[in-house]
Order: structure tokens, then C-alpha cells, then sequence
């Protein structure tokens, strides 16, 4: 049977906020400064999951019975090793180019916590870049400056306009958020308090 649950988002990202407005549900925003720091033989989905479950252990002892926390990481998946977001202009326009002409995977976890249980899903969607010029790049980092994003880029901005000629399944996921499977997953286990 569904519980009445407060929707606790711990993310600062203004996709994922923007998302659960859009889904309708009331929430609340409670933010944690997390060192995002994995085991190095971690690969692929296991690096998302571990990073989601860590930045939900961090509110361990201070979620009240009747609230539901939210966290989520999403990374790049690219020729066996995760690329995150960039540490400056340099990184960012190596990101693009390795990017560039190739496929490469976005993987998004999500992890959902109560005083008493634990559950983590995942989305992976496959992108595939045409030939990316540097001087598109170029014009891209300077007008989007795209710091906070795994994979140095967003798809819902011109790079993905442009670039972008293959994508294979959620589209939604590369923004961020995996949103057919979390609306899927508060519905069918929860229900909402306000």
C-alpha cells in the first residue's frame, strides 16, 4: 500500500528542480555540499549508484518518517571511463572534441531514501555526435560555458541542435533526469503530502 510521503529533492541542478515542477508534485529543496569521490574500480552505472546512495547517506539521521529524499548523479560514459563536468575551458573543449564523431553513453542514477528503505534506478542513453568543428566548440564553450554539466555539453542547447545526430533512448536522462522512470517510481510507491 502507498505511504504519504514529502518529497525531499537534494539537487542543486536547475534541470532536475525545473523537472518536478513540471511533474506537478509539491517539494521541497535541501541542499548538502558532497565530495564527489568514487572507488576507481567502479565502472559505468556503478559509479552513478554509488555517487546517488553518497550524496543520500549524507541526511542519514535527519529525514523526518514522512519524507521521501531524492538524489541523483549522471555522468558520460565514454571508450571505458567516466567523464564528469569539466574543470575549466581547456577540459571542456578536450571533452567536446574526444566527443566528436563518436558514441558515447549517458548514465543517470537516482536513489530514493526514507527512515527505512533504499532504492536506486538507472537510465542509460546512447548519443551520438557528427564531426564537431573546433571552431563550433569554440563558439559553444564561450556562449554556453557549460562548467556544470557531465560531458562538458547540454543537449537542449545549441551543441545538441547542431551536433547531434543519433540519440537512443531517453532523452530526458542526457538532460539529467530519467523522468518516465522517477514519475513511474513516486506514483506507483508513494503517494504525496503536502
Amino acid at each position: 500500500m502507498a505511504k504519504s510521503y514529502k518529497i525531499i529533492l537534494a539537487s542543486g541542478s536547475p534541470r532536475r528542480q525545473h523537472f518536478f515542477k513540471e511533474f506537478g508534485f509539491d517539494f521541497e529543496i535541501r541542499l548538502k555540499e558532497i565530495d564527489e569521490v568514487y572507488p576507481d574500480y567502479l565502472q559505468g552505472v556503478e559509479i552513478t549508484n554509488y555517487l546517488a546512495e553518497l550524496k543520500a547517506d549524507a541526511f542519514t539521521g535527519e529525514l523526518a518518517e514522512n519524507e521521501l529524499l531524492v538524489t541523483s548523479d549522471t555522468i558520460v560514459w565514454f571508450n571505458g571511463k567516466a567523464l564528469g563536468k569539466p574543470k575549466d575551458y581547456d577540459d571542456a573543449f578536450s571533452i567536446l572534441k574526444s566527443l566528436s564523431a563518436a558514441t558515447h553513453e549517458v548514465i543517470t542514477s537516482v536513489c530514493f531514501k526514507t527512515t527505512s528503505h533504499i532504492d536506486t534506478i538507472h537510465d542509460v542513453t546512447k548519443v551520438t555526435f557528427s564531426h564537431l568543428s573546433d571552431d563550433a566548440i569554440h563558439y559553444y564553450l564561450k556562449k554556453y560555458t557549460p562548467y556544470d554539466k557531465a560531458g562538458a555539453y547540454g543537449i537542449q542547447e545549441w551543441i545538441g541542435l547542431i551536433g547531434i545526430t543519433k540519440i537512443e533512448g531517453s532523452y530526458t536522462n542526457v538532460v539529467g533526469l530519467p523522468t518516465e522512470k522517477v514519475y513511474h517510481y513516486l506514483t506507483k510507491h508513494i503517494t504525496f503530502i503536502n
